[in-house]
């Protein structure tokens, strides 16, 4: 297992981090998979307090395993609020749970509005109980999630109120790029999160994907775009049981520069898409929006993209069914609310048909609904 400085907060932590997001059913697998984790070196954990029991079985987990608490880092997340007492019970509660005096720690769950952003820096916000705990003691570091638009991680980024982000960033989302060079100036620690899942469904990729990849699987080329990018801390590997651990195995020691047969197949990668797309691209300008439905355009013609060019359908098919279900962590309409008023096509620098290609995913992508995974 290799270690990274984690910006500021001067922690030496694991390339890949435990997140414990889909151990929600068993205390005693969960106890099995903390304990896989460890022995593979992994030595940051990572919960929230909105993911079910999660919270509870880690901390029994680390009472069973009789973990020292100067082995590890332990983090969790709480969501916004305009309720300073609100946070400083949400801090109280977690520390219980997981059964520690401290959080090395806590990131502010789901930054995700203008008006999350806001609840957290107003004056008598809930920062204030953030602050209060981290004078006691009781918080260490703290930084922040987001699932909102580029220009809101943005300026919280730059409020310089946090030590650390918790980023979506992959092979295949890759218009985060410029927060990792913000990161980088502001010592910030890098936590990518979710990069199998999110990433692309990565684990089950379709046959067209794993082809296009030979020699590398999706997922490893995936681990690799990563982490050989030094601005990135560590990535969240979110496993059920412990032998869905068997990458952090084989990739924790590979973190040097890509090589020129992974570059070779990254180039071949983006070759295929050009030729696959053709003249109906979505280049991910983001220069089509805002929309009058709603709806989110580059993002739902970006699921069109992975499907059309690496037959990436069931990806789209779970993050196009969050559309409408899932509030402000996906926000937006489905593509068949789009009503030709015609807003987004004279902004469309690649003259692209965007109703008419709206109406095409939605055809091709819905199925049924989606939610949060602890909903």
């Amino acid at each position: 297992m290799q270690y990274r400085r984690f910006g500021k907060t001067e922690l030496s932590i694991s390339v890949f981090s435990l997140g414990t997001m889909r151990y929600l059913a068993h205390p005693e697998e969960a106890t099995a998979t903390v304990r896989t984790a460890l022995e593979l070196g992994i030595n940051h954990l990572e919960t929230a307090r909105g993911y079910g029991k999660s919270e509870s079985y880690l901390g029994q987990a680390l009472k069973t395993l009789g973990v020292s608490r100067s082995q590890i880092y332990l983090s969790s997340k709480i969501p916004p609020t305009a309720d300073p007492d609100l946070m400083a019970r949400g801090i109280a509660d977690s520390l219980e749970r997981l059964n520690t005096s401290y959080l090395d720690c806590l990131a502010i769950h789901g930054l995700n509005t203008w008006e999350h952003l806001n609840w957290v820096l107003a004056p008598g916000g809930c920062l204030t109980a953030v602050k209060q705990a981290m004078a006691s003691g009781q918080i260490r570091h703290l930084g922040f999630s987001s699932h909102g638009s580029r220009e809101l991680i943005q300026a919280a980024m730059s409020t310089d109120q946090f030590e650390f982000v918790n980023l979506h960033y992959y092979y295949f989302f890759q218009r985060h790029a410029p927060l990792l060079d913000l990161a980088a100036q502001k010592d910030m620690g890098v936590f990518i999160i979710s990069p199998a899942d999110k990433g692309g469904m990565l684990y089950t990729p379709p046959p067209l994907l794993q082809a296009l990849c030979q020699p590398c699987s999706p997922l490893e080329l995936n681990y690799r775009f990563l982490l050989s990018d030094q601005r990135i801390s560590t990535l969240s590997i979110g496993p059920a049981k412990p032998e869905e651990l068997a990458p952090v195995q084989e990739m924790a020691d590979r973190v040097g520069p890509l090589s020129q047969e992974e570059q070779r197949v990254l180039t071949s990668l983006q070759a295929h898409q050009e030729v696959a797309l053709g003249f109906d691209h979505c280049r991910q300008c983001y220069a089509c929006l805002p929309c009058p439905a709603e709806i989110q355009i580059p993002e739902v013609l970006r699921l069109r993209n992975l499907a059309l060019a690496y037959e990436m359908t069931e990806f789209g098919r779970y993050r196009y069914g969050m559309f409408e279900n899932a509030g402000h962590w996906f926000p937006g309409t489905r593509g068949d609310r789009c009503t030709n008023c015609g807003d987004c096509l004279p902004r469309c620098p690649e003259n692209l048909n965007i109703p008419a290609l709206l109406q095409e995913t939605h055809d091709r992508l819905q199925g049924r609904s989606g939610r949060r995974l602890w909903e």
